[in-house]
């Protein structure tokens, strides 16, 4: 482990993150951290229920949208707190703060987004194989024959790259998202001007202008060799 770690060394516990990324506050308690198990199991079912409740207010769009972006990193979060080494003083919130520490330093935040770019990935992949006639809106218009589907083909392929560029930390990818975010935001304010207000696509601009801000905020992270950030 790194020297200056928020968290001493003991030893890291790979079955306790399999069994709390199963069932959170599972890892915490063979590790013998009851308090810690059953803040993380109140925390988790908290979320859940919360994502539950806006699903039913406003639609299964908005839970999904909530459980990637909470409820996710929480689980994957919990998971790693119960994999890293543990020092007796620690314990409840202070060592969820420690953790986070120790999250942020080695950017784990980043290949958490990396993460979810593969998996958007996967999603689009499938979402054009399932619709063949699925035409993407480019600038107001809607490609067919072969610029259809490189349109298309664009998302996967794109979201894949920078998906493997951000859990690998590499700088390559972070120029490759801004000019990937910055076709995308012109692209849909071109669509929105064209077809008006749509909630998703606004929705889509606020979130793209988020995320950008983010990454934008946490681009020293990139190279991860470059600026001696360890990988676990």
């Amino acid at each position: 482990m790194a020297t200056g770690s928020p968290i001493s060394a003991h030893s890291h516990h790979p079955l306790a993150a399999l069994l709390s990324a199963l069932l959170p506050g599972l890892g915490h308690a063979i590790r013998r951290r009851p308090e810690q198990a059953a803040t993380t199991f109140v925390i988790t079912a908290a979320l859940l229920g919360c994502a539950w409740g806006i699903g039913s207010l406003t639609g299964r769009g908005a839970a999904i949208f909530f459980l990637m972006l909470l409820v996710l990193p929480w689980w994957a979060f919990q998971s790693y707190d119960a994999f890293l080494p543990h020092a007796p003083a620690q314990a409840g919130l202070a060592r969820f703060g420690c953790t986070l520490k120790v999250v942020w330093s080695r950017a784990h935040d980043v290949r958490y987004l990396g993460a979810l770019f593969l998996l958007t990935a996967f999603t689009d992949l499938y979402i054009i194989i399932a619709n063949p006639d699925y035409a993407l809106t480019i600038f107001c218009t809607k490609p067919a024959g072969l610029w259809g589907g490189l349109a298309k083909a664009q998302s996967p392929t794109l979201h894949t790259l920078i998906g493997y560029g951000f859990m690998r930390l590499r700088r390559w990818s972070l120029l490759l998202y801004l000019a990937y975010a910055a076709f995308g935001f012109l692209n849909a304010t071109a669509n929105y001007a064209c077809f008006g207000y749509g909630r998703v696509r606004t929705v889509f601009l606020l979130t793209l202008a988020a995320f950008t801000a983010y990454v934008l905020w946490r681009r020293q992270c990139f190279d991860a060799i470059e600026v001696g950030i360890p990988r676990l």
